[in-house]
């Protein structure tokens, strides 16, 4: 091997490492901000990007200085947010101050340092890249443009005190995200992803992996939405956990959302069963989908006949987001070069 291609070969590793280290640090933001959610530490932090007012947040009350604090300033943009200004007050921040709310949203932000890291580091990799180089360059340049979008909806989402709309957009930023890294370690790692389905399957698989994927955004949509109403059920302190399942179930959209599980379940059986009768291998990502299937069957059933755990939806919002990278790898992993 000579010098040129050792130096293809170094740049193409560190692409893969950029474009893996930006996906798993997404992944893993995923399941810290859905424990965000679930605790109800969202708004442990009133301000952004500071937390009450320090770069390290306090761990008492009597350890933050008010005058630091600019409190009209807050309001300002709070009511700009859609916020009742008048929400916001020296009193009202000091009776809902929680030190284990600070520390969880905090911890929360400090997640999100590894996100910006590498989809920088993606970028300056992809302009040493020797092959696909304007794909990839796009492509990095996306994911990092997404980065820094979701940056300031996350101080959005500080400022309009949660707003519901906000919320959901913030993670369908993040889940877009997903989906472009994936891409991107699929055009790097070029043929070695592809999956060798045998002759006269190839379509009907790509259409039967495409439906899927479409399938599992459209029950992530709903999903979303049934978030929007346990974060309604958790604010109201005079509902227990223990009749979330009821309300839910008064609700059409939580009907369908359970219902719509089962097409994806039975497209991913009969894509499975296909596969193993024509004797073809599962690529990696097929293996992931369908086991990560299985698991939200079961933590499904889990929220919907026991009860709805804190643990458990911190889990399935987490493997909702693997799965989407999955979906879309398996996807790309039957396409024809």
């Amino acid at each position: 091997m000579d010098l040129w291609e050792g130096w293809g070969v170094e740049q193409t590793k560190w692409l893969q490492r950029m474009a893996w280290g930006a996906l798993v640090s997404v992944l893993v933001l995923i399941f810290v901000g859905a424990t965000v959610r679930v605790t109800g530490a969202g708004m442990g932090c009133p301000d952004w990007p500071k937390c009450w007012g320090q770069w390290v947040p306090p761990t008492a009350i009597t350890d933050v200085d008010f005058n630091q604090l600019d409190i009209e300033k807050f309001q300002r943009k709070a009511q700009r947010m859609g916020r009742a200004p008048e929400s916001i007050s020296e009193e009202i921040l000091r009776k809902e101050f929680n030190p284990q709310h600070v520390w969880t949203e905090f911890i929360n932000r400090c997640f999100s340092l590894p996100v910006g890291f590498f989809s920088v580091g993606l970028v300056v990799a992809a302009v040493f890249a020797r092959q696909e180089r304007g794909k990839i360059m796009l492509l990095s340049l996306a994911c990092l443009i997404l980065v820094l979008i979701n940056a300031i909806m996350g101080a959005r989402v500080v400022y309009s005190g949660l707003a519901p709309g906000v919320l959901t957009l913030h993670m369908a930023l993040a889940f877009f995200l997903i989906v472009l890294l994936t891409v991107v370690l699929w055009i790097v790692k070029g043929r070695a992803w592809r999956q060798d389905t045998g002759a006269g399957h190839q379509s009907w698989l790509r259409f039967g992996s495409w439906a899927l994927f479409v399938a599992v955004v459209v029950e992530g949509v709903m999903g979303s939405q049934i978030r929007e109403i346990t974060d309604s059920l958790s604010k109201h302190q005079s509902v227990v956990r223990e009749e979330w399942v009821p309300l839910l179930e008064a609700e059409s959209l939580y009907l369908v959302h359970r219902s719509f599980s089962w097409v994806i379940f039975l497209l991913v059986v009969v894509m499975g069963w296909h596969l193993r009768s024509q004797r073809c291998p599962i690529h990696v990502s097929g293996k992931w989908v369908i086991g990560l299937t299985f698991l939200q069957m079961l933590l499904g059933v889990i929220m919907s006949q026991v009860h709805v755990y804190g643990a458990v939806q911190v889990l399935h919002v987490g493997a909702a987001a693997i799965m989407v990278s999955s979906c879309i790898g398996w996807c790309l992993s039957l396409q024809n070069r």
